[in-house]
């Protein structure tokens, strides 16, 4: 008997960005799969997948937005009933990627979440993980599956360097994130600074100094993500006042919790740039100093060099780690 070898990829979807991940099929040239995502009157999660995965390579996106617990536990359920099912291959798409702040124990008595969630994942039966600019690269090392780590700078580059302004210098908001404005800065023949802060407790940060030259110069704040906004409205407050031309900001995630929309509305910023790894809501949308870019090609790029067991690092150009 001769067996045709085949390759077959199933994207799915979860119920938290499904506009993200319909923009991610389509440039693939594939449709979502069918799966039955509902919940129990107690609140319990279900899934249930309407066609065959036996055999198949399947991708399941899903970001971990608010609510977040159930999104998380969504994704989990959605492995686990593939790996049931005998999906060849499970990989888990993960635009934002919960918990990734809490990488590192800072006090006494503290749990290492994002350790946990990579524990949780492999148990559940993913094969690999994708992400997109983790709060911290370490998380890579917390499992021992392949854990791809992508960045959002070539869409945030492009866009920059099609606006044409400059010169540039381009500032982290805190030390930890100084190689990120490095890679940033190379590609934007720019200048790098950061800004030495203070953090008193969970959201809540002190921009006290702008270590490095700003004064003349269209500064670019990168970071991962925006919250409560308190650390790129602090950041954008200081350059200002050491005589910044104009203050753009770029994150990969935009959370907006409460009262980052307040924060921003008032804020010193020209433009903030975020891309669609989360939704977004509509009063983010709304307000006139607001770009969204889509992370869809890039996601949908490394799928396919996963798929296709091609690199992943070439699309990056080496910026992905």
């Amino acid at each position: 008997m001769k067996v045709k070898s085949r390759r077959h990829m199933v994207l799915f979807s979860g119920s938290a960005n499904p506009a993200l991940a319909k923009d991610i099929a389509d440039i693939l040239g594939e449709a979502l799969g069918d799966v039955d995502l509902s919940s129990f009157a107690n609140g319990e999660i279900y899934v249930r997948y309407n066609q065959s995965v036996r055999g198949s390579h399947v991708f399941i996106i899903q970001s971990h937005s608010p609510p977040v617990n159930y999104h998380i536990m969504e994704q989990l359920l959605m492995i686990d009933a593939a790996k049931r099912a005998s999906a060849m291959r499970i990989t888990a798409v993960v635009p934002y990627f919960g918990y990734a702040r809490q990488d590192k124990k800072v006090l006494p008595r503290e749990p290492i979440s994002a350790r946990m969630m990579a524990d949780m994942f492999l148990a559940a039966g993913a094969d690999r993980i994708v992400s997109v600019d983790l709060h911290s690269g370490q998380i890579q090392g917390f499992i021992s599956q392949p854990f791809d780590s992508l960045t959002a700078l070539p869409v945030f580059t492009e866009y920059l360097q099609a606006q044409g302004n400059g010169p540039w210098v381009v500032v982290s908001p805190d030390s930890g994130r100084v190689k990120v404005a490095e890679r940033y800065a190379r590609r934007l023949d720019a200048r790098v600074a950061f800004i030495h802060k203070r953090r008193s407790e969970h959201n809540e940060a002190a921009a006290l100094k702008v270590v490095g030259d700003v004064e003349g110069r269209h500064v670019v704040i990168v970071d991962d993500m925006i919250d409560t906004a308190g650390t790129v409205v602090g950041a954008a407050d200081l350059v200002r006042a050491h005589g910044a031309l104009s203050v753009t900001v770029m994150a990969t995630h935009g959370l907006f919790s409460p009262p980052a929309i307040d924060r921003l509305k008032n804020a010193n910023i020209d433009e903030i740039v975020v891309t669609n790894t989360l939704p977004m809501p509509d009063d983010i949308i709304h307000l006139h100093n607001v770009k969204v870019l889509s992370a869809a090609p890039l996601i949908a790029d490394t799928v396919h060099a996963i798929f296709m067991d091609e690199s992943v690092s070439e699309i990056f150009m080496g910026d992905n780690v």
